[in-house]
C-alpha cells in the first residue's frame, strides 16, 4: 500500500524562481517579444473558435498573469492555441451562430467549466491520465485538428464576399451541406471544405495577396531571421498596405473597431441547465490541455535540469481558465511555438509572461485604434503559418515504418476530427487509447525458461515452439494477471503441461512481471492450482517481490502452493526440484 495522500496548497511564484538580477534584460526582452507573438495568434485563434479578437487580446492579459503566478514551470508559457481554438468554435456551434452576442455567454461559461475540472483534476492528483494517451492518438487528434482549421484559414485568406448566386457549384455546394449535416452529423469540416471550393471562383485578388504576402514573410523570417517576431511584422506591414492603398474599399476585410482598455468583470449569463451541456466540451479541451501541457513540462524540465509539478500545473490552468471567464477572455492551454521562443529568446523564468502582460495591457489601452485596419486574410495567412507545425506528417511517416498499428490508430483519430468533429474525436481517441492498451495487456509476451547447458543462465523460448522433456517447466507471465488476460494464462499452462513430452512433476511460475493481480486473476491462477494438483503436479514460484508475495498470501493462494515453494531465483527452484527428485546437477554458475 502506498502512503496516504497529504494535502498540499500549490506554492505561488514558484515559476518566477528560475530568473536572476542579471537576466532581467533578457526576460524583459524576451517578454516584449512574447506580447509580439501574443498579439497577432491571439487575435487569430479567437476568429478561429468564432469570438471577437478581444477574447483573444485579453486572455493576454490577466490569465497570463494567473497562470505566470501558480504554475510551477519557470518555461511554460500558457496561452490559447489552435486545437483548444478548434475545439471551441466545434463546441460552441451547438449554442450560438458565430456573431451572436449569446455565443460569448457560452464561451465564458465553457471556460468557468474548464476551471472546475482542471481543479478537480488537481485535488485527485489526476495528472498521470496524460500517460493514457499515446503518442499515436496525440498525433493523428492533432493532425486533424490543424488540418480543419488551416482549412478554415484559407478560406479566409481568399477573402470570397458571402453573397454567391445559387446556380451551378454554389447549389451542389449548398445541397451537399444540407445532406452532410443532416446525415453525417459533421460538426462542420467536410462543410467548410465544399465552402472553400465554393470560394475560389469569387476570391479577392487583393485579399488572397495580402494572405499570401503574411504567410511567406512568417515562413521566411522563421528561416532566416527565427528571433525576430515575424508575425508582428507581417501585420504591420499589410496593415499599412491596406491603409495606404485603401484595400478595405476594394474588398479586402478588416478587422474592425475594438474597444479600448483593459478588461473589466464578467458574469457568464447562461441558464444552469445549459452548463451540463457544456461539459463534453469542456472535458475536451482539459484533455488536450492535460495531455499537452504536461508533456511540456517533462520536456523543458529535462531540457533545463529544473523540476515541476504536474498537478499544480493543473491548478494553474485552472486559475486561468476562471480569470478567463471573468474577464471576457479566450480559454489558454499550452503554447509549444510561444514556449520554445521564449526559450531562445533567453527566458528563464515566468517574469517574461509578466512582462508580456503589461505589453499587451498598454496596447489595449493606447493602441486599438491603430488595429481597425488589420486585415483578417494577414491574420489568417500568420494563423496557417502557425498550424502548418500541428499538421505532423513526418510523425505518421515514422509511426508507418516503426509501427504500423499505431499508424492506424493515428489515421483513424486523423479521420475522426475531420468526419465527426473534435468533441466526438476526443471521446473516440481515448477508446482507441483504451482499446490498444487493453489489446497489448490482453495478449501478453510469455516465455518458457530453459537451462542453458553450463548452468549459468535460463534460455527464453516462446511457449509454441518450447518442447520439456526436463520434467520441470519454468514459465514466464510477461504482464499482471487480470481479466483480459486471465483466460490466456489458463490455456497456455494447459497446453504447456498436456503437450510437454515427457511428464511434468514441478512447475515454476516466475511472477517477476506479474506485479498485480485482480480478483478475476486470483480465480483463474486457484483454478489453474487445482489443475495441475489433480495431474500431481508440484508448483512453485520464483522471482516475487514482497508486494507480489503479499498479494498472493491475501488471496490465500500461498495456503496452497506452500510458504516453502517461494524461491528468490529461478536457480533457487531448478535446485530444489533436482534435490526432491535426485536428478543429477550440472556445474552451475551465480544467477
Amino acid at each position: 500500500m502506498s502512503t496516504s495522500y497529504k494535502f498540499q496548497w500549490p506554492t505561488m511564484f514558484s515559476g518566477l524562481r528560475g530568473g536572476t538580477r542579471a537576466n532581467i534584460p533578457s526576460e524583459i526582452s524576451a517578454g516584449i517579444t512574447l506580447a509580439a507573438l501574443i498579439i497577432p495568434l491571439n487575435i487569430g485563434y479567437a476568429q478561429v473558435a468564432g469570438l471577437p479578437p478581444v477574447f483573444g487580446l485579453y486572455a493576454g492579459i490577466i490569465p497570463l498573469v494567473v497562470f505566470a503566478i501558480f504554475t510551477s514551470s519557470p518555461h511554460v508559457v500558457g496561452s490559447p492555441d489552435a486545437p483548444i481554438a478548434a475545439i471551441m468554435g466545434a463546441m460552441l456551434i451547438g449554442f450560438a451562430p458565430i456573431g451572436d452576442p449569446l455565443r460569448m455567454q457560452y464561451a465564458l461559461a465553457l471556460a468557468l467549466m474548464c476551471g472546475l475540472l482542471f481543479f478537480m483534476f488537481w485535488l485527485f492528483r489526476l495528472a498521470f491520465l496524460a500517460n493514457f494517451l499515446s503518442r499515436a492518438v496525440l498525433a493523428g487528434f492533432i493532425t486533424g485538428l490543424g488540418i480543419e482549421v488551416l482549412t478554415n484559414q484559407i478560406r479566409r485568406i481568399l477573402g470570397a464576399a458571402h453573397s454567391i448566386d445559387g446556380s451551378g457549384l454554389a447549389a451542389i455546394a449548398e445541397h451537399l451541406h444540407s445532406a452532410m449535416a443532416t446525415s453525417v452529423h459533421t460538426t462542420g469540416y467536410f462543410v467548410e471544405l465544399i465552402a472553400l471550393f465554393e470560394s475560389i471562383p469569387h476570391a479577392n485578388l487583393y485579399s488572397v495577396a495580402i494572405g499570401l504576402g503574411a504567410f511567406l514573410i512568417v515562413r521566411l523570417m522563421k528561416k532566416y531571421a527565427p528571433k525576430a517576431p515575424a508575425a508582428l511584422l507581417a501585420l504591420i506591414l499589410t496593415t499599412v498596405v491596406v491603409a495606404v492603398f485603401g484595400l478595405d474599399q476594394k474588398g479586402v476585410k478588416v478587422l474592425g473597431a475594438m474597444p479600448s482598455g483593459l478588461p473589466s468583470l464578467t458574469l457568464p449569463n447562461v441558464p444552469p441547465a445549459d452548463y451540463l451541456r457544456l461539459l463534453p466540451g469542456a472535458m475536451a479541451v482539459v484533455g488536450i490541455t492535460l495531455c499537452e501541457a504536461l508533456l511540456l513540462v517533462r520536456s523543458c524540465s529535462r531540457k533545463h535540469n529544473t523540476g515541476a509539478d504536474g498537478n499544480q500545473v493543473l491548478f494553474a490552468y485552472g486559475m486561468a481558465s476562471i480569470a478567463s471567464g471573468f474577464t471576457g477572455s479566450l480559454v489558454s492551454g499550452p503554447s509549444a511555438s510561444r514556449t520554445a521562443a521564449m526559450d531562445a529568446a533567453g527566458s528563464r523564468s515566468q517574469l517574461s509572461s509578466l512582462v508580456a502582460a503589461g505589453t499587451v495591457a498598454l496596447v489595449m489601452v493606447f493602441f486599438t485604434d491603430e488595429m481597425a485596419y488589420l486585415p483578417t486574410a494577414a491574420l489568417a495567412g500568420v494563423v496557417a503559418s502557425a498550424v502548418l507545425n500541428l499538421i505532423e506528417v513526418e510523425e505518421l511517416r515514422e509511426l508507418w515504418h516503426m509501427r504500423r498499428s499505431e499508424f492506424w490508430i493515428a489515421v483513424v483519430c486523423l479521420l475522426s476530427v475531420l468526419v465527426f468533429g473534435p468533441l466526438h474525436a476526443v471521446i473516440i481517441a481515448f477508446l482507441l487509447a483504451t482499446i490498444d492498451l487493453l489489446r497489448r495487456a490482453s495478449n501478453p509476451r510469455t516465455w518458457v525458461l530453459h537451462e542453458a547447458p553450463d548452468g549459468s543462465h535460463f534460455i527464453p523460448e516462446e511457449t509454441d515452439h518450447a518442447p520439456d522433456t526436463s520434467g520441470i517447466i519454468i514459465y514466464r507471465f510477461g504482464s499482471s494477471l487480470y481479466f483480459a488476460n486471465a483466460n490466456i494464462f489458463e490455456e497456455e499452462i494447459e497446453k504447456l503441461v498436456m503437450q510437454a513430452a515427457a511428464p511434468v512433476k514441478w512447475f515454476v511460475l516466475d511472477t517477476q512481471a506479474m506485479n498485480d493481480m485482480d480478483t478475476t486473476g486470483e480465480e483463474t491462477l486457484h483454478q489453474v492450482l487445482a489443475w495441475l494438483a489433480k495431474r500431481g503436479v508440484t508448483v512453485a514460484v520464483s522471482r516475487a517481490d514482497p508486494s507480489t508475495t503479499a498479494l498472493l498470501r491475501h488471496y490465500h493462494l500461498l495456503e496452497v502452493i506452500g510458504e516453502n515453494r517461494l524461491y528468490p531465483t529461478n536457480h533457487h527452484a531448478i535446485a530444489a526440484f533436482r534435490r526432491e527428485t535426485g536428478q543429477a546437477t550440472p556445474e552451475t554458475t551465480a544467477e
